[in-house]
């Protein structure tokens, strides 16, 4: 038996070894790739979801003429909508900051309106709390606000997304305001703003929130908020 022949033949050479690692590289880098493939494609959606609830918005303004969730009881079931809430009938969306995310106030008639008129999905006799509002493509839960005082500094109705991780946050505020600069800083100003709490679901606050960079490295979770 020839001893040298098979001491010659056992283990990898440098260039075999160079190869594999070679390919285990290119599949991290692949897996790597997938996984920021996933995760921007996740961004774009939440934004669309927010987009589609401003769009239902408008659209419902446009076709009965009257603010969605403001309308009576009596109203909506003269058009044979399902669901038992409705607003009081005073032109005026009331949902407070604190209602955001518990579908209180006009809310719950808010999202009965949009649903049985069919400019957005769901079930429009869905209960008039946290339950009965609709989830972001992120997985947490969508709300609007209309407050007297405003939305982060903003007058009007907003739409607003909470359990947003930070580069979901930041993802959103650049594809709806922008570059952000090189601060990292956007939060507090444009048509999307938001702040980062451990809570989840944060509701939002009525002032301008305080300026705070999206540090991808923070563990705490954010809620945005886009005027429609």
């Amino acid at each position: 038996m020839n001893y040298r022949n098979r001491s010659r033949q056992s283990g990898f050479t440098l260039v075999e070894i160079a190869i594999v690692l070679v390919i285990i590289g290119l599949l991290l880098g692949g897996v790597l790739k997938g996984q920021e493939m996933i995760e921007n494609s996740k961004i774009k959606s939440i934004v669309n979801d927010m987009k589609a609830v401003q769009a239902a918005y408008n659209g419902y303004i446009d076709r009965y003429k009257a603010i969605p969730g403001d309308e009576t009881i009596a109203t909506m079931a003269a058009r044979g909508w399902a669901g038992a809430v409705g607003g009081n009938g005073n032109g005026v969306l009331l949902i407070t900051a604190a209602q955001t995310f518990t579908n209180g106030g006009e809310q719950g008639p808010f999202w009965r309106a949009m649903r049985a008129s069919g400019l957005l999905q769901g079930d429009p006799t869905a209960a008039a709390n946290a339950t009965g509002l609709p989830r972001h493509a992120g997985g947490g839960l969508m709300g609007v606000s209309s407050d007297v005082a405003g939305i982060y500094g903003q007058n009007g109705t907003s739409v607003c997304v909470a359990g947003l991780t930070t580069k979901q946050a930041a993802g959103i505020d650049s594809l709806v305001d922008g570059a952000l600069p090189a601060t990292q800083i956007g939060n507090n100003t444009g048509s999307v703003r938001g702040e980062t709490n451990a809570a989840n679901p944060s509701a939002p606050i009525t002032a301008v929130p305080g300026a705070a960079a999206y540090n991808e490295q923070a563990v705490t979770t954010w809620t945005v908020c886009m005027r429609i």
